[in-house]
């Protein structure tokens, strides 16, 4: 006799789930969440925070690494009506989105988003949405009057697109709920859909999500009261439990997989594309670069160019064009432009130094094959991340090269960078400790880390969770994103706390995990004081002197540095360099390059210090493993100080490529964090090659 089993699948996908991106509502991560999701066996998921896609970015990285889908999605709280959970089906219905929450953001003020009704049908365009109904049933058992209408109007303008949330509250009369729910949906045609309204990913953070609670609501545990969720069930629960608390409406279930399908949208398919402002004369942004580079070069050196800076500028050039980042200089070359054009002093820092081509268009001002600098340190191949340059301005005047960039692009085209404000432990034990209704006392003693009462046991370990929580959005010192479509279109535009500034919702590590640049307009108050300083030589002694023009040798400079008369004086007005310069005696340039590197951490810790100033003050013989390791050592006695030299070993002495030299550089820089440094151990100490010079 032959029996056949037939085995259905669970079918089921989460469509609410609020992160801690909702800020002050949420109990995990998106990271978190998504972890869990995959162990539970989803393939795909939703993340709906509120009027924001704030974490967005943060959920879909760690989708893609645990191997599930990321279904974008938003909560939308609604000034006259019930809130929506609304997702875009593709790449329009998610511009249509972002849009939408612009809209709502650039009408209020910074950290509130006001959304209508009307905006809402206005952009619907590709998006499926899921009406919130209350949660609760009125004294005689019914569904609030009110929603039924608002459900009308909703159906009216949304149509097929339109689904009613039904979730299991624990509170007693599920059943009947439920059935009311059932009821309202049968009747106006919109399809009833399970949801588990997901505060956190673990039962056991229910503790931390009623805290939470208690921060926003401004309140203790004690007397919260219905504040707080009735219970721990706002966890991310598997598919077969889903169903099970669902058994009596099983096509609830079914149809999230509905949505699920429908929701083809994933953030891999955003572009980032630079401005076409930046180009002239029909050139491309790499023949205009190209141009501009070359320009520069005579400008800087003359008609006849020494053959290592031609070879580095077709080098960097080359790359340039196989990375396509020339869009990127062009902009960062524009705003330095207009920077003088004003007669505003501004001067590139950090790896830009490292460039040729940088240093030719005037970005920077350092010759890097003066130093030997590598161009690798700058951007390299081997690291999937975009060049980083940051150009400083007078601090007094940098709010105008700010408004410029605004003007010439548009609001709508340019936007900064928002930083996300995380918890730290005295500001996680200080919330914690006021939520569990601690006295002030007791909180003190703990943020100073004082007291280690076993009854504050719970305290402590709610604090430990909510270390590292988003706080609030602010806005990045400087850093734009600027496109050539609408910025809204790619990310939700919002208010900042300054007058005449917009951000983006996302930071620096989200636009990078996407591929976007970003142009970096910093402020820097020594600028101001030169500038200020160079007025006066005018004004007082007809003396016109620039950046490029003043005088780099001066003694009577060197004697007041020497003596660690430098209060004011940036980079070396510390107590530490205070305290270095008059035992390093610099009297040169390099000399205080060589200062400031070697008041760091790295040296300090590698016992690099002492013998540098021994041997430069004559008490230890300068010596050299090698010939070729001498032409990297020689103008630091034989001693590595800086991160280039350290980059050069690897590559003579272990046969390193430049972009692997340059993963060794990160490691090292990150070694207390990541421990990747060891990776490299042996291809340091093994690789066995005769060092000759020049090699």
């Amino acid at each position: 006799m032959l029996i056949i089993l037939v085995f259905s699948r669970v079918v089921y996908t989460e469509l609410q789930v609020t992160t801690n991106f909702s800020f002050l509502r949420g109990a995990s991560h998106p990271h978190e969440l998504m972890e869990q999701a995959a162990s539970l066996g989803y393939t795909s998921i939703a993340i709906t925070d509120r009027n924001t896609l704030a974490g967005i970015v943060r959920a879909y990285s760690a989708a893609k690494k645990n191997g599930i889908r990321l279904i974008v999605g938003c909560r939308l709280d609604l000034v006259d009506g019930p809130s929506l959970l609304a997702y875009p089906v593709n790449r329009k219905g998610y511009a249509a989105l972002c849009t939408l929450l612009s809209t709502g953001n650039l009408r209020t003020e910074k950290g509130k988003c006001e959304l209508y009704k009307a905006d809402v049908f206005t952009h619907a365009t590709d998006m499926k949405f899921i009406a919130i109904p209350p949660s609760t049933l009125t004294r005689s058992f019914e569904l609030d009057p009110t929603f039924r209408e608002a459900l009308t109007e909703y159906h009216e303008h949304l149509g097929n697109n339109l689904y009613l949330a039904a979730t299991r509250n624990y509170r007693g009369d599920d059943s009947k709920y439920l059935y009311r729910l059932h009821e309202l949906s049968m009747l106006l045609d919109v399809p009833m859909i399970a949801t588990n309204d997901v505060h956190y990913h673990d039962q056991q953070r229910r503790q931390l999500q009623d805290i939470v609670t208690c921060v926003r609501e401004k309140c203790t545990i004690e007397n919260a009261g219905f504040k707080l969720h009735s219970n721990a069930e706002r966890y991310l629960k598997d598919a077969a439990e889903m169903n099970r608390i669902f058994r009596a409406h099983p096509d609830a279930t079914q149809r999230t997989q509905e949505i699920a399908d429908a929701c083809k949208f994933s953030l891999d398919e955003l572009r980032y594309e630079f401005p076409d402002e930046i180009v002239s004369d029909g050139r491309t942004p790499q023949e205009q670069l190209t141009a501009l580079a070359w320009q520069g070069a005579h400008e800087r050196y003359g008609d006849g160019l020494p053959e290592k800076i031609s070879a580095n500028i077709r080098y960097e050039l080359a790359f340039i064009e196989k990375m396509n980042y020339a869009p990127f200089f062009l902009v960062v070359d524009d705003a330095v432009r207009e920077a003088r054009r004003r007669n505003i002093l501004c001067q590139g820092r950090g790896s830009a130094a490292n460039s040729t081509v940088c240093y030719c268009l005037g970005i920077t001002s350092v010759d890097p094959t003066k130093h030997d600098l590598l161009f690798e340190r700058f951007i390299s191949d081997a690291r999937n991340e975009p060049p980083d340059i940051d150009v400083d301005f007078e601090h007094e005047r940098r709010e105008e090269i700010i408004q410029y960039i605004y003007e010439k692009y548009g609001r709508d085209r340019a936007g900064i960078v928002a930083t996300v404000t995380e918890l730290h432990y005295k500001g996680a034990v200080r919330d914690v400790g006021k939520a569990m209704g601690l006295s002030v006392d007791t909180i003190d003693a703990l943020a100073d880390g004082q007291l280690t009462d076993p009854h504050l046991k719970k305290t402590l370990e709610l604090t430990e969770q909510f270390i590292s929580f988003p706080r609030q959005l602010g806005q990045h010192t400087g850093g734009f994103v600027i496109t050539r479509g609408k910025l809204h279109e790619l990310c939700p535009i919002l208010n900042a706390r300054m007058e005449d500034r917009t951000c983006i919702e996302w930071n620096k590590d989200d636009i990078d995990a996407l591929g976007f640049l970003k142009v970096d307009i910093l402020a820097l108050g020594m600028l101001t004081c030169v500038r200020k300083a160079f007025d006066l030589c005018r004004a007082h002694h007809d003396l016109e002197l620039t950046l490029a023009t003043v005088p780099q040798d001066d003694p009577k400079v060197y004697d007041m540095i020497c003596e660690a008369d430098t209060i004011g004086v940036f980079q070396i007005e510390s107590r530490a360099q205070q305290s270095m310069l008059p035992r390093l005696r610099p009297r040169t340039f390099y000399d205080l390059v060589i200062e400031v590197a070697i008041v760091r951490p790295g040296p300090i810790q590698g016992d690099m210090v002492h013998p540098y100033l021994r041997r430069r003050n004559g008490q230890e013989k300068v010596e050299y493993p090698s010939p070729a390791l001498e032409e990297i050592l020689k103008r630091t006695l034989g001693v590595p100080l800086f991160q280039e030299q350290a980059m050069k070993i690897a590559i003579v002495a272990a046969g390193f490529t430049p972009a692997k030299a340059d993963e060794l550089r990160r490691a090292m820089a990150t070694f207390k964090s990541t421990g990747q440094v060891t990776k490299f151990r042996n291809k340091l100490i093994k690789y066995n090659v005769p060092l000759k010079k020049g090699r």
